[in-house]
């Protein structure tokens, strides 16, 4: 049954409490956990860091609203660190970043096919093939630096092959922003699944530029710094979505049945009983702060939530593989660009468009994204599998001669 956001109060901001052994538990397995458990794991910290940059940005706004927010941050900050700490410490910083862009496909494909307004799913779709692509090149430089087969970490969920190629994706700033939904009109789906992806696409961006410089590999170091410079233009494009005529306590309030909405997803679909147990927690916790949020709503607003939220969670979203969904845009849309908030065939961009001159400059010396990838085409167990088939045809021949 679904979640009524009205009846079900959770548990109260006052009541929620910590301890350092709760907060670091045992985290997930890389290999034998499924590989959604790492993908939701990936998600949740993103949410609860977008949450936290939020209520940092509103309290520099809002004298009145500082001391609710210091409440719940701090809760969510907490919330955070325990989420965050389920990742193994024997996964890898690439493997970690394979499972941001396995993440950003299957999340993204989800909410594209549930989208009700059309241009905001065509958005999703759009950003969605330039994350399928940054897989395939994050995959090369996987089998590059460590020899290993990605699918030890994706599980053959999602496929790794070229999507939208990353060194036509940098556009001109003017060519990222979209048209907003209007918050008087668009459906309560379409707030969240805004705040969501955005969420999801910021903290790729932190995540990419903190760790790129940790490489010694200078393709290694090339190829972080120019996709986390799609990863700013996606946050640039999936945060122009949202409407800025929502008042604080609007966005704040929307923010909360966002994170509701996702934990739920994730207890939907969770297969690990330990982290299912925490996604059960927090969606008591975020119904609290969302009730939290309601009240200060109709004492300082004077407005009803109603008129903003949806009665109960829409369907959650799905944590699994959208291969045939993908593989359709790929084949009709790959060839999509943007001029201005538009979606355009590469063909009609003109010679001296802005973007064209944007892409020819950063691509000038050189495309990192296609020298990692250059050659190479995943099979399984990687280039030590070819080399035993190159090998095996060698020896079958001589025995033939």
């Amino acid at each position: 049954m679904a979640l009524d956001l009205f009846k079900e109060k959770g548990v109260p901001v006052e009541r929620q409490s910590f301890t350092w052994k709760d907060l670091v538990r045992r985290p997930y397995s890389k290999m034998d956990d499924d590989a959604f458990t790492r993908t939701r794991v990936i998600l949740m910290n993103g949410i609860e860091a977008d949450a936290l940059r939020m209520k940092h940005i509103f309290a520099r706004l809002s004298l009145e609203l500082r001391p609710h927010l210091a409440l719940v941050r701090r809760a969510e900050h907490h919330q955070q660190t325990l989420v965050n700490w389920l990742t193994p410490p024997d996964q890898k910083v690439i493997e970690t970043t394979l499972g941001f862009e396995q993440l950003a496909i299957e999340v993204t494909a989800s909410v594209a096919i549930h989208e009700p307004d059309p241009y905001l799913a065509q958005t999703y779709r759009f950003g969605m093939l330039e994350d399928f692509d940054h897989l395939y090149r994050y995959s090369a430089l996987y089998d590059r630096l460590e020899g290993q087969d990605p699918n030890n970490i994706t599980q053959s969920y999602t496929d790794i092959i070229p999507g939208r190629p990353t060194a036509v994706e940098h556009r001109h700033p003017l060519d990222d922003l979209r048209r907003p939904y209007d918050r008087k009109a668009a459906d309560p789906l379409s707030k969240l699944h805004a705040m969501t992806i955005t969420a999801a696409e910021f903290q790729t961006h932190d995540y990419y530029m903190t760790v790129g410089p940790t490489f010694a590999d200078p393709v290694a170091r090339q190829l972080y710094a120019e996709i986390a410079s799609i990863e700013e233009q996606h946050v640039t494009q999936y945060g122009s979505l949202m409407d800025p005529g929502e008042s604080l306590l609007e966005k704040w309030m929307l923010h909360e049945a966002m994170e509701v909405y996702n934990y739920s997803s994730c207890l939907a679909y969770e297969t690990n009983p330990r982290i299912k147990e925490v996604w059960q927690r927090f969606v008591d916790y975020e119904l609290g702060h969302l009730h939290y949020v309601m009240e200060l709503f109709k004492t300082l607003e004077k407005r009803d939530p109603a008129e903003v939220l949806p009665r109960t969670l829409p369907e959650p979203i799905a944590f699994k593989e959208h291969r045939e969904f993908v593989r359709k845009v790929l084949s009709q849309e790959v060839d999509m660009r943007s001029d201005g908030t538009e979606y355009v065939d590469k063909s009609r961009l003109p010679p001296g468009h802005r973007t064209l001159v944007y892409q020819s400059q950063l691509n000038s010396e050189g495309s990192p994204s296609e020298t990692a990838a250059a050659g190479y085409k995943w099979r399984p167990g990687t280039e030590l599998a070819a080399k035993a088939e190159r090998m095996g045809s060698v020896l079958e021949g001589r025995r033939l001669q």
